[in-house]
């Protein structure tokens, strides 16, 4: 039997796994997209505030996420990571639903305050679900390109995620009447398929055998101080931060984008659907690229094609003629086509670098194994995550401070006119200000060796 072939996962097991991205995706993305909107929007909350509000909750993860992969390292022996993936599967769902449940606090401050403390709490349950299952990435197979088939199956469902997290809400609120009443139904709709799905791959990974290997004893403190001999390591985590922190921005904003630029805020579902479908399509690319040179040099490949097109939305106009109508009576114009062609590249592109900073993560961790023979996983994926939801943090409060700094007006009635000056603010943190964040992770990651 070939090496390849022992190492070799069910394709059952790959999905079970997989699955749990499509409520872990759903949790990331649609609070990121809505919740400033929301709270801007609904709630009257100024958009520095609403920054904020995003802010503290992630820092509070840069100390839990690493804490919560200690406490799963350390009882990984006799309990298994089960009891991780399923608590935290219920918190989390149970706090998404609450985030959108209520409107009518008394003043802005209250609201901020009130949202606050709920997603801080959510976000809690979500590291306590999102650390181990991670953590579990490192642990299915030895094969680095069989790890990245697990990243792809979970990429796939991430995708799908993306979908109904971003392109669906918009959808669902308005069906059910908007306002108060279209926030509640999107709410519970998507904390129903984000727990049903995260549930999947509690239940579906307790009997499958993980690497056991020898786990390195002490505390946090201690544990860092070993994970910071890992110079890969490193280089990844500080060229994923810069790149998360530009992604953050951009998706803080998309509803912004389609709202008061482009003026189509119905066209939200379409560009998502595109984007998610061009995504999945792309996906046996990066299976068959990262084999023929090597995952570092896809990433890099795939980050410049995604720099080239994010740029472009400094370009974005308004009208056009109309090309065709799609079948609800909707006109279709050239702008919008090119809004579309965007998201075909983004999709590709987007899905393929963060798909592969993931799975050389996993390869760090095998570094690791390789050359002390021992390995924290749950240590890895725990600072890994911190720094992602670090810079998902920053990456809002990033986009409300350029968005006070170019006068965007807050209202609590909807939509209100911005002027020309705000928009320049709302086009700069979707093109300009992420690729170049993008453009400072590729120098930093450069130096990447394994």
């Amino acid at each position: 039997m070939s090496t390849e072939s022992a190492h070799r996962l069910p394709t059952s097991v790959v999905l079970r796994y997989g699955a749990g991205q499509l409520g872990a995706q759903i949790f990331r993305d649609t609070p990121a997209v809505l919740l400033p909107l929301f709270m801007t929007t609904m709630l009257g909350v100024p958009a520095w505030l609403a920054g904020i509000v995003v802010l503290i909750p992630k820092l509070w993860l840069i100390a839990c996420d690493p804490l919560v992969g200690l406490w799963s390292d350390r009882v990984k022996g006799t309990v298994g990571r089960t009891p991780f993936l399923l608590f935290g599967a219920l918190g989390t769902a149970l706090g998404f639903l609450s985030l959108f449940l209520v409107i009518g606090y008394p003043n802005p401050w209250a609201a901020a305050i009130s949202v606050c403390a709920i997603f801080f709490l959510a976000s809690t349950a979500f590291s306590i679900y999102s650390v181990p299952y991670l953590a579990i990435a490192a642990e299915l197979s030895p094969d680095p390109f069989e790890r990245n088939r697990v990243m792809v199956l979970r990429m796939i469902f991430g995708s799908f995620g993306v979908l109904v997290g971003v392109g669906a809400p918009q959808l669902l609120i308005a069906h059910f009447g908007g306002g108060a009443g279209g926030w509640h139904a999107m709410s519970w709709i998507l904390g129903s398929i984000c727990l049903a799905s995260m549930l999947i791959t509690a239940f579906g990974l307790r009997a499958v055998p993980l690497i056991g290997v020898a786990w390195v004893p002490g505390n946090l403190f201690t544990q860092i101080k070993v994970v910071s001999k890992n110079r890969p390591f490193l280089i990844l985590l500080s060229a994923s931060f810069l790149s998360n922190i530009g992604q953050a921005a951009s998706y803080t904003v998309i509803g912004f984008v389609f709202l008061y630029v482009a003026q189509a805020i119905w066209l939200i579902p379409l560009y998502i659907l595109v984007m998610a479908s061009s995504s999945l399509a792309a996906k046996p690319i990066w299976l068959w690229l990262p084999r023929r040179i090597g995952k570092a040099r896809s990433y890099v490949l795939a980050s410049i094609v995604w720099i080239a097109v994010t740029i472009t939305w400094l370009f974005l106009g308004t009208g056009g003629d109309t090309m065709f109508h799609l079948p609800g009576g909707q006109a279709l114009t050239g702008e919008h086509l090119l809004i579309l062609l965007r998201s075909v590249v983004i999709g590709v592109a987007n899905g393929g670098f963060v798909l592969l900073a993931l799975s050389l993560m996993t390869d760090t961790v095998d570094y690791q194994r390789r050359t002390t023979g021992a390995a924290n996983e749950g240590v890895f994926a725990g600072l890994f995550s911190a720094m992602e939801k670090l810079a998902f943090a920053v990456g809002p409060l990033l986009a409300g401070v350029v968005l006070s700094l170019f006068d965007f007006q807050s209202s609590t009635q909807g939509m209100i006119a911005q002027s020309d000056r705000a928009l320049v603010g709302i086009l700069l943190l979707y093109s300009a200000i992420p690729a170049s964040m993008q453009v400072l992770a590729l120098l930093i990651f450069r130096k990447f060796r394994l």
